[in-house]
C-alpha cells in the first residue's frame, strides 16, 4: 500500500491509494463486503468510463455549470458525476465556487486566528473516531488526512460561531476532503451544506434536523400510509430511525459510491434529494417494515434496509429515488417544514410541569 498526501491550508492536497487487497478507491477497508463491492465496481466502472467521456465533451461545450433544473446538466448529474469532475460540479452547483472567489484569503485568515481551546479539544477528541477504517485517516503522520480535517473543522467553527463544532460534521468534512483533496474547497462546500442548504441541522437546538425528520413522517403518511399508521404507534420514532440518515447525509448508512451519487444530486438539486432517498428506502422495503411487531423490530428493520444489493447498486438506486417516491416538489417540502417547525416550537414552549 502506498499513500501520498501533500498540502496545507493554501495548497491542494493530492492523495493516491495503492491497490490494497481489501481497500476501495477512497481508502476504506472493506472486510465484510469486499467481494460484492468488487463485483459491483467491475460492472460500474464501464458505466463510469462512458459517463466520463460524455462529461468531458459536455464541459468542453458548456464550461459554465448552469443551475437549471430542466437542463442537460441536471440529467447528467442524475446519471453520475465522474470523480475527476466532482469537485468542479459540486463547487459550481452549490455556490461554493462563487463564495471562495469573492472571499480571497478568508480561509487562511481563519487558520491564522487564535482558536477556541474548548472547540479544539472537542475536535481533537473526534479525530481518531473519524473513519477509523480508512487508511488515509489512520495516522497523524505526514501522509494522513487528519491534519487537513482538523484545519477545515476549526476554520468552520470560527466561521459559523452559532454552530461551532458538533459531531457529524467531522464525517462530512472527511468525505469532502477525500473527494476535493483541497482544504479550502472542502471548507466552502461545508459552508454551502451547513450554512445554506441544511440550515439549523447542526445548531445547538438542531431545529432544522428535528423539522426534517417530522417532514419525512408527514410524507410517509401520504406516500406509504400503511407505514405511516405503523410508525404512529411509536411517538418519537422518526428521531430514532432516521436522525443519523439526515445528520450524516447518509455517510456510514449507505455504501460510499451511493452516498457520492446522492451528494451529486444534493449539491445540484438541493435538500429535497435527502427526502427522496429516505422515501425510496422506506417504500421499496414496505413489506419488511410492515412485518415489525415492536419498537425494536422497527429500529432493526430501518438498519437493515440500508444494506444489501439494492443500495450497493448505486446506478440503479439513484434511478429509483427519482421514480419510486413519485412527485416531490420543493414547494411541498417548504410548506411541510413550516407546519412541522411550528408544531415543534409549540411543543417545546408548552407548559412546563413543576412542583
Amino acid at each position: 500500500m502506498e499513500m501520498e498526501m501533500k498540502g496545507n491550508a493554501s495548497q491542494p492536497l493530492t492523495c493516491n491509494v495503492g491497490s490494497g487487497s481489501r481497500i476501495d478507491h477512497y481508502g476504506f477497508e472493506r472486510h465484510h463486503d469486499f467481494e460484492p463491492y468488487k463485483e459491483m465496481m467491475n460492472e460500474y466502472e464501464a458505466v463510469l468510463n462512458r459517463r466520463s467521456m460524455r462529461w468531458s465533451k459536455l464541459l468542453q461545450e458548456k464550461p459554465h455549470v448552469e443551475k437549471n433544473l430542466t437542463s442537460t446538466m441536471k440529467r447528467f448529474v442524475r446519471k453520475g458525476v465522474p470523480n475527476e469532475h466532482r469537485t468542479r460540479i459540486w463547487m459550481a452547483a452549490s455556490g461554493a465556487k462563487e463564495r471562495l472567489e469573492s472571499n480571497p484569503g478568508y480561509y487562511q485568515s481563519l487558520q491564522a486566528m487564535e482558536h477556541d481551546s474548548k472547540m479544539k479539544e472537542t475536535i481533537h477528541t473526534d479525530m481518531h473516531r473519524t473513519f477509523p477504517d480508512n487508511v488515509l485517516f489512520q495516522s497523524k503522520g505526514e501522509a494522513s488526512l487528519q491534519t487537513a480535517l482538523y484545519n477545515v473543522l476549526v476554520a468552520y467553527g470560527h466561521h459559523n460561531k452559532a454552530v461551532g463544532y458538533c459531531q457529524g460534521m467531522n464525517f462530512i468534512a472527511g468525505y469532502l476532503i477525500i473527494i476535493t483533496k483541497d482544504e479550502e474547497k472542502s471548507f466552502w462546500l461545508m459552508d454551502a451544506l451547513l450554512g445554506r442548504m441544511l440550515p439549523d441541522y447542526y445548531s445547538p437546538a438542531m431545529l432544522g434536523l428535528k423539522t426534517d425528520q417530522e417532514v419525512l413522517g408527514e410524507l410517509v403518511k401520504t406516500k406509504a400510509p400503511a407505514i405511516g399508521q405503523l410508525m404512529a404507534q411509536y411517538p418519537g420514532i422518526w428521531t430514532l430511525v432516521v436522525s443519523r440518515w439526515f445528520i450524516c447525509l447518509y455517510i456510514d448508512i449507505l455504501p460510499i459510491e451511493t452516498v457520492l451519487r446522492v451528494w451529486d444530486c444534493l449539491f445540484y438539486e438541493g435538500s429535497k434529494v435527502l427526502f427522496r432517498v429516505a422515501l425510496t428506502l422506506i417504500i421499496h422495503h414496505q413489506p419488511e417494515i410492515l412485518r415489525a411487531r415492536s419498537l425494536m423490530d422497527v429500529c432493526e428493520c430501518f438498519k437493515q434496509i440500508t444494506c444489501g444489493a439494492f443500495t450497493l447498486d448505486c446506478h440503479n438506486f439513484i434511478q429509483k429515488i427519482f421514480t419510486e417516491p413519485g412527485s416531490l416538489s420543493m414547494a411541498t417540502i417548504d410548506k411541510l417544514r413550516e407546519k412541522c417547525k411550528q408544531r415543534i416550537l409549540e411543543e417545546e414552549s408548552g407548559p412546563q410541569s413543576g412542583f
